[in-house]
């Protein structure tokens, strides 16, 4: 829950900015938020939240159809 909060309001900070920089600090919180899972999970942790913006808009295009 608290990760649900954190992503809601560094979209409000963000609003402005590009869809990149959105990307971007969400990303950053991830991987600050892999620190508190077990040590087992960390390294698939991290892998998720280290996805370039090139692949995952390249990923959200696919899933809706956009060329």
């Amino acid at each position: 829950m608290k990760n649900i909060w954190v992503i809601f309001l560094v979209c409000i900070l963000t609003s402005g900015c590009s869809s990149k920089a959105v990307y971007d600090n969400i990303q950053r919180n991830n991987r600050q938020a892999c620190n508190d899972v077990p040590p087992a999970q960390y390294e698939e942790c991290m892998e998720r939240s280290n996805k370039s913006y090139k692949d995952y808009e390249r990923e959200r295009k696919a899933v809706v159809g956009e060329d």
